[in-house]
């Protein structure tokens, strides 16, 4: 009674969930459009810091509003609802359930911010229900989930932007013209690095009573049913049951970046991972060392991805709101493309980009930058962009198809992490690996029933 009580105090009008059929994969089509004042209508679906961070953000956007913020847990989004208050004049209504969000024919787009375990489940409905999407990085769990997304998305017609910001980044579209005019010669290796600060040991408590204000069932939804467990709910990016380790949660920056320089190459014909814990020996699924190798036939891409680098940082405010260049070499997020006759080294979120070429000064031999573009940090424009496709009905700038590809090669370095430090051929027409049935195993989750996303979406 308690807990209903809060419940109810918090989201004052939520209607009843039990008129829900949790068996729903399809929601009534509305051919809802846009009204004459051009007013955008969303709802936010996972209310922790980071969704709270991109929808207050959104709500500023001339002509948008936010009606629901759902979330399974009622100590997330009360101050999320008060900050959208503040600028939007009223409070958004509280649910638990996103079906009801969905239901609601006055609602153009969602932002899912969900544990990656739910992005492409809700993704999935929200393109059935004919809303637009907004959804974050990692976007899938697996291969299989993310063709999904795609597939949804041009059935149903919806815009479906990814939360990988530096598709809004301007100085990456003029690297990319950059090494498209053959400057840099031919482009024969791209390194990406992610080199993190140490996570620390995980000590894994063991399971105890669901906390009152969290309804469990739900924030498991597709996964397994299994008792409550604190480190499963607060960390379950390092689980695998409901998230992609640092690779999703991080180096999908980097790598959809590089794709995105490079022209965005599709599938890459094989992956190679050595990886695994290395700094400690503890209870935690991910890895804190994945060393990947893409080969895309013409040309090679490596991934370095650490958990206990601490002499190596992320851009600062300083680098990603001015004209200001990162500390290159001990940069924690850059990009190394290496062509026959230039080098270039970019930077994510506003670390801008700088070609290199090799020159003769005197007796001295340096590496002299012939030509380079300082950058921004992208966020608010990926924002906006996402808004402006919603009325315009154009292709966002993140687009899902371009996120299943760089989602994919998450997924192929976390899988040959996981089987064994295995190099995996890939069919990029069937998207299945040739020559590991124990990958294409790990292709699909294994959804619990009424929460499974069908073959044909």
């Amino acid at each position: 009674m308690e807990r209903m009580n809060r419940r109810r105090f918090l989201a004052k009008s939520i209607r009843g969930a039990a008129g829900i059929s949790l068996g729903m994969t399809a929601f009534p089509v509305s051919r809802r459009v846009l009204g004459a004042n051009n007013k955008v209508v969303l709802a936010i679906i996972g209310a922790g810091n980071y969704g709270h961070k991109v929808i207050t953000s959104m709500a500023k956007l001339d002509g948008v509003e936010v009606k629901y913020v759902c979330d399974v847990d009622d100590r997330r989004g009360v101050g999320t609802m008060h900050e959208l208050e503040k600028i939007q004049g009223y409070i958004p209504k509280r649910v638990v359930d996103m079906r009801e969000v969905l239901d609601d024919k006055d609602v153009d787009a969602v932002h899912i911010a969900t544990p990656e375990h739910w992005h492409a489940l809700a993704t999935v409905w929200a393109c059935q229900a004919e809303k637009d999407v907004y959804v974050e990085k990692n976007i899938s769990l697996t291969i299989w989930e993310s063709r999904k997304m795609v597939e949804a998305a041009k059935k149903y017609n919806r815009i479906v932007q990814c939360g990988t910001q530096n598709r809004s980044s301007a100085y990456g579209y003029t690297a990319r013209d950059y090494i498209k005019s053959g400057k840099l010669g031919k482009v024969l290796l791209v390194k990406v690095y992610n080199l993190l600060r140490e996570a620390g040991k995980w000590n894994v408590p063991p399971d105890s009573p669901v906390p009152p204000e969290l309804d469990w069932d739900r924030w498991l939804g597709p996964a397994a049913e299994r008792p409550y467990n604190a480190y499963v709910h607060k960390r379950w990016a390092k689980c695998w049951e409901y998230g992609t380790g640092e690779m999703g949660h991080s180096a999908v920056h980097q790598l959809d970046f590089a794709r995105l320089v490079l022209g965005d190459p599709p599938h890459p014909k094989s992956a190679y991972c050595a990886g695994g814990r290395f700094l400690y020996d503890d209870n935690r699924d991910t890895p804190d060392l994945e060393v990947v190798t893409y080969d895309y036939g013409d040309f090679v891409m490596t991934m370095e991805l650490t958990d206990f680098t601490n002499y190596f940082w992320k851009s600062g405010p300083d680098v990603r709101f001015a004209d200001k260049f990162p500390d290159w070499p001990r940069n924690a997020t850059r990009i190394e493309i290496y062509g026959t006759d230039q080098m270039m080294l970019v930077g994510r979120m506003g670390g801008g980009w700088q070609a290199f070429e090799r020159k003769r000064k005197g007796n001295e031999t340096i590496a002299e930058s012939v030509a380079s573009e300082h950058g921004r940090y992208p966020n608010e424009m990926h924002e906006a962009n996402f808004i402006d496709c919603i009325r315009s009905r154009k292709t966002a700038n993140g687009d899902i198809e371009n996120g299943h590809y760089s989602a994919t090669l998450v997924h192929m370095a976390n899988l040959a992490t996981r089987l064994g430090n295995k190099q995996l051929l890939f069919d990029a027409k069937t998207e299945t690996f040739t020559n590991c049935d124990d990958a294409n195993k790990l292709l699909k989750p294994a959804y619990r029933k009424n929460y499974r996303i069908p073959e044909q979406v």
